[in-house]
């Protein structure tokens, strides 16, 4: 099936791009410590740290009610500072990326500034620009090496369209007009 560019007001995330975000973030009923930040940023859920208190539980139900709602503010909030259509693999990306940074980051980032005038690949490659996690550079620290991960699988994914696109537009690609014949003699004489 052929995929197209929509404008982000007529996407909503993917059941993929969901459990992308549900993986992504892993699961815990009961808050716990941020790895990197610690008691100061409890975390529950499906990576969600709005509001929570050390020692909140809920139920797999309640998170997922959870993760639907933050998921859904989230879209909202991506889809008023995009402007570009996107291709559903982008969006997903983009919405996995604002449900780990935080909207404002998202929308004040190199990524929509790239995106809304065209540069669809470089929007895709400042993925890999939120590389910290606090003060941790996740390349190389030990403490947040997932999420370098999986900036680097968000990438791949926000390409994964892109690369089709450019295959395509090679088998598009005009053919190259015939050689000139070789002439004769008589030919050059005339």
């Amino acid at each position: 099936m052929e995929q197209i560019r929509l404008l982000p007001t007529l996407l909503s995330l993917s059941a993929v791009g969901l459990v992308g975000i549900a993986l992504s973030e892993g699961f815990s009923p009961t808050a716990y410590p941020d790895p990197v930040k610690g008691e100061k940023v409890p975390t529950v859920c499906y990576g969600e740290t709005n509001g929570v208190k050390m020692g909140d539980a809920y139920s797999p139900q309640e998170c997922l009610k959870r993760l639907n709602k933050t998921v859904n503010f989230y879209e909202s909030e991506i889809k008023a500072c995009i402007k570009k259509p996107l291709y559903q693999a982008e969006y997903d990306a983009y919405v996995n990326l604002a449900y780990n940074i935080g909207s404002d980051a998202f929308c004040k980032s190199t990524i929509v500034t790239r995106l809304n005038r065209g540069d669809y690949y470089g929007a895709c490659a400042g993925i890999l620009l939120f590389y910290r996690a606090g003060k941790e550079d996740c390349r190389t620290s030990k403490k947040c090496g997932g999420l370098w991960k999986r900036r680097q699988e968000l990438l791949m994914q926000c390409l994964s369209n892109q690369e089709a696109e450019s295959t395509n537009l090679g088998l598009l690609k005009p053919a190259k007009p015939p050689s000139k014949p070789a002439s004769t003699a008589s030919e050059d004489a005339q």
